[in-house]
């Protein structure tokens, strides 16, 4: 009973400060502010993870369907572009979509997340803060320094090999 009360209370005093009940972690923006300015212009509905991550859903999955775990083979087609439209990489054709073991550093950190938080059949333009992509190095030639970079991604199958 006492635990029931303390939990409602917590509740009404984050509602009271306009705060989310979730974790309760600092929330600091992973954009550099010149990229946040051309995010929020450009994509005024988009949603943000408290990692940093933004997102919309272009396509919605079928309310079944179910999201990979870290170690599965996930099978992804994909367009990457830097914030200015630039396409650096994009999977071959429909018949050829990217393949990678998820949650074992072969993709970058924002890719492992929002993975796990798709749905099979889910499409999403994704936008990906520098330290959750390539960082400080960049991946030169295509991808400069401390590049935002932009997905548009749909999780087509996944399984355990």
């Amino acid at each position: 009973m006492i635990a029931a009360n303390l939990r409602c209370l917590t509740f009404l005093a984050l509602a009271l400060l306009g705060l989310e009940p979730g974790p309760l972690l600092a929330q600091r923006e992973k954009l550099p502010p010149e990229d946040r300015d051309i995010v929020e212009k450009r994509w005024p509905a988009v949603k943000r993870t408290y990692t940093g991550l933004r997102y919309i859903v272009l396509k919605p999955a079928p309310k079944d369907s179910s999201s990979p775990v870290p170690g599965m083979m996930v099978s992804v087609h994909y367009k990457g572009m830097l914030l200015d439209g630039t396409v650096f990489d994009q999977s071959p054709d429909a018949e050829h979509p990217l393949v990678s073991r998820l949650g074992r550093g072969a993709l970058i950190d924002g890719w492992d997340e929002a993975l796990q938080k798709m749905h099979k059949g889910e499409k999403w333009l994704l936008i990906v803060p520098p330290e959750m992509a390539y960082g400080v190095r960049g991946k030169p030639p295509t991808i400069p320094r401390n590049a935002t970079l932009v997905f548009e991604m749909e999780l087509i199958d996944f399984g355990d090999s």
